[in-house]
């Protein structure tokens, strides 16, 4: 692709976009290669990049182009198609949601729209719950301000699958930005019945799902927890919040700069809970809190970073950490219920901690290691799934902070395991 020429050709068709954003580039040959000469890729993990003008940058005609490419799969493949669609605190999030509703509903499909910013395991759940055949979220997870992204699930809520991907890549290659995507207004989807709005109820069955996975014991009403939050600008105040008082735990501070969506993170221009200074206003808030537990979940709440007092200090756990401790946790438990382990499940990945083996062997559950990657662990659980035994679904952990117990979704879910 000839980055001048294409530069030239959005100059004059890209509508759509201001003017002061596509002309931000001019005369700037560094930044005309990086956002013209080549177009942003979709795999199973969707797409992720820049915000800005071009083919290699998130706007309105990339998100137009991966849908029109996603509804071509799905009028081939489904009968009558459907796709939910969310979205995390990320600017440019609900222009995004406008333009994929408006590009499936041009097509005949039907789109179910979050009408706020949700996290992305309530995304999977929608899409199970009201038996859509795909899903869309618009989020680029924890990556910085600069960015946005677009996920496509199948209807098992997990990410597509490399077959899927490769089908949509192919109807993408064959789109035009400019004459090939079919759209309409969002107004026009509404009017025309193939526009709906997801409402509290489906919200609210998800908060349910969750609760369901609850292992809490006497022993642990008997020790109220002390808390400090921080959604870290993100979509999980509202969900783990709802959680947390449901389930008893009422001492909770809340970062009060990072409570609300602001896809700005001004507070937090890195909003990864991996590192610890992303955490840097919740350990502010502990020196003088001193809470049993520091919780912070990132801006779409699929992962959660945990810190515990330690010497005068918090300690940052990681991944590998709270995976075997949640794992341990919840083994104990069901040992104590008189539940055969045996018959369990656990789920990690091969870069994962070998930790695990040795609770495999102390408890006596199955372990099964898959590929880096979530979508691999909601693999296993289709599997299990298939054979008429999700129950024996116990957890599934990877590394990098992610982490799932129950069937409810098929991704990483920070407010299950926060819970």
């Amino acid at each position: 692709m000839d980055a001048h020429r294409e530069f030239e050709r959005w100059r004059r068709e890209a509508v759509e976009l201001p003017a002061e954003m596509i002309e931000a580039v001019a005369g700037d040959e560094e930044a005309i290669a990086d956002a013209f000469r080549c177009e942003l890729s979709f795999g199973t993990a969707g797409l992720r990049g820049i915000l800005g003008a071009g083919p290699n940058r998130m706007n309105v005609y990339t998100v137009g182009k991966a849908t029109q490419g996603l509804a071509d799969y799905l009028n081939a493949s489904f009968e009558p198609p459907s796709v939910a669609i969310a979205r995390d605190s990320r600017n440019c999030g609900d222009l995004f949601v406008r333009t994929a509703a408006g590009v499936l509903a041009a097509n005949g499909v039907t789109a179910y729209v979050y009408t706020r910013p949700v996290p992305t395991p309530a995304l999977s759940f929608a899409v199970r719950h009201l038996g859509c055949s795909a899903g869309i979220n618009i989020t680029a997870s924890h990556n910085p301000a600069a960015y946005n992204g677009y996920k496509a699930y199948g209807p098992d809520g997990c990410q597509i699958a490399s077959a899927a991907a490769d089908a949509i890549q192919a109807s993408i290659d064959s789109t035009d930005f400019f004459t090939g995507i079919k759209k309409v207004s969002l107004q026009e989807g509404v009017e025309a019945g193939l526009v709906k709005w997801i409402t509290q109820e489906t919200l609210d069955a998800f908060i349910d799902a969750v609760l369901e996975q609850s292992l809490s014991t006497p022993e642990d009403e008997a020790c109220p927890l002390s808390l400090v939050y921080t959604p870290l600008n993100g979509t999980g105040l509202e969900c783990v919040s709802a959680m947390l008082e449901r389930i008893g735990v009422a001492d909770v501070l809340t970062v009060p700069e990072q409570a609300q969506p602001d896809g700005d993170f001004p507070t937090c221009p890195y909003p990864n809970p991996e590192i610890r200074e992303a955490l840097a206003r919740g350990l502010e808030l502990c020196e003088s809190a001193h809470p049993d537990l520091l919780l912070a979940t990132d801006p779409d709440a699929d992962r959660v970073g945990i810190a515990v007092p330690h010497e005068g200090s918090y300690h940052l756990l990681s991944g590998n950490e709270v995976g075997v401790l949640l794992t341990d946790y919840a083994c104990r438990v069901r040992a104590a219920r008189d539940e055969d382990l045996t018959q369990g499940v656990v789920v990690t990945t091969i870069v994962s901690s070998s930790m695990t083996d040795a609770l495999a062997r102390s408890h006596g559950f199955q372990l099964r290691h898959t590929l880096t990657g979530f979508k691999h662990i909601g693999g296993q659980i289709a599997l299990l799934e298939q054979a008429g035994a999700p129950q024996r679904f116990l957890m599934g952990f990877e590394e990098s902070y992610g982490y799932l117990a129950g069937t409810h979704v098929r991704g990483k879910d920070a407010v299950v395991a926060s819970m």
